[in-house]
């Protein structure tokens, strides 16, 4: 059994990583979460009363809670996704995202640094440092017959792009430098259940079932490669388990779609599963809206996931189609949730998760 610490576990990815990890294999699973607005203990709760989870509430910038807590659970595997990842959040106030993203990391990796040092050699080669990042880091694409691989080079548009490049940066420097058994993964745009009501998909289902504006950034032909979270969750754990140290794996969904076309497909779902529409709605598509483009919106993203086909054989089990209805029915049968999200209770759900 190992010991997996799981930074940001509260999170979308990571409580369907948590998830995975629990309903799946026989580790035990450590969640270290800040618990901002974007961790919500609600995703945890079916997997809260294992026996193999605990909670821990801490900052992965405070190093003296972090290396007690490493010193408690005494962790086999580290994944960290504890981030910021909104991007209009990030040109709204990008100082947060330098200090979580940039910042947090280091101290995480010095910390993880320390332990992996201290332990004995025959408990050396089971440690693993998994950082989950963005394919947002490489920029955009400007031609359809092109891919984000392994060795894409860098260019972030956004200061949250940028702020995830600097990680990567940082864990690869770390495992050059002092060898620390880390690994990379880069993935394309997830989505699923528990999604934070802010982003695309679940606005976009929230909205339409309370007849509100559907908001489009300029003329929506923006493309983005959908990944499926808990097919997300399986290449995760496989990477953390079974990569190679040292290596970088990209994690795509094989599904790209423009912006719009994405909005559309969620609309004419609702047409099939919510057929009684709100008063002085007509049909669903009539509620899309264009606004203002973002700043530095990039147009297209899309990955080369071969490399951890071939090497660890993963693949994604969802469609596109299979993936958004499953999403879609998930949001309609789990009201509750989304409710608690959108009027700030769940900030102050607790659970009683304990360490």
């Amino acid at each position: 059994m190992r010991r997996i610490l799981v930074t940001g576990g509260a999170g979308f990815i990571g409580s369907a990583v948590v998830r995975h990890i629990i309903q799946n294999t026989t580790d035990a699973v450590v969640v270290v979460d800040k618990l901002t607005y974007a961790g919500n203990l609600a995703s945890l709760a079916p997997v809260a009363d294992d026996p193999r989870f605990a909670f821990e509430q801490v900052d992965i910038c405070d190093r003296d809670a972090l290396t007690q807590l490493f010193t408690k659970h005494q962790p086999d595997v580290v994944m960290h996704l504890a981030a910021e990842s909104h991007v209009d959040r990030s040109i709204d106030g990008p100082a947060v995202f330098i200090q979580t993203n940039i910042v947090g990391t280091y101290t995480l990796l010095e910390v993880s640094r320390a332990w992996w040092n201290s332990l004995e050699a025959a408990s050396k080669p089971r440690f693993r440092f998994h950082h989950i990042s963005t394919d947002e880091v490489y920029g955009d694409l400007h031609s359809m017959d092109e891919f984000f691989t392994e060795t894409t080079p860098y260019a972030p548009s956004s200061p949250y792009s940028a702020s995830k490049a600097s990680s990567d940066h940082l864990v690869r420097a770390w495992q050059r430098t002092y060898g620390l058994p880390a690994l990379v993964t880069n993935c394309s745009n997830n989505y699923g259940p528990y999604h934070f009501p802010e982003k695309l998909i679940p606005l976009m289902i929230l909205n339409a079932i309370a007849g509100k504006p559907l908001p489009i950034y300029g003329d929506g032909q923006q493309i983005r490669d959908w990944l499926y979270v808990e097919d997300h969750a399986r290449a995760l754990y496989l990477v953390a388990t079974e990569g190679k140290p040292g290596e970088t794996y990209n994690i795509g969904g094989h599904n790209e779609r423009k912006n719009l076309d994405v909005v559309i497909t969620i609309c004419d779902l609702l047409e099939e599963l919510v057929p009684e529409k709100p008063q002085g709605v007509n049909q669903y598509r009539d509620l899309i809206t264009r606004v203002a483009d973002r700043p530095g919106h990039d147009l297209r993203y899309a990955i080369d996931a071969s490399k951890i086909e071939r090497e660890l054989g993963w693949t994604p089990r969802e469609t596109f189609e299979s993936g958004i209805r499953k999403t879609v029915e998930w949001y309609l049968a789990n009201e509750s949730w989304w409710k608690q999200v959108q009027d700030g209770s769940y900030q102050g759900e607790r659970l009683g998760l304990k360490g």
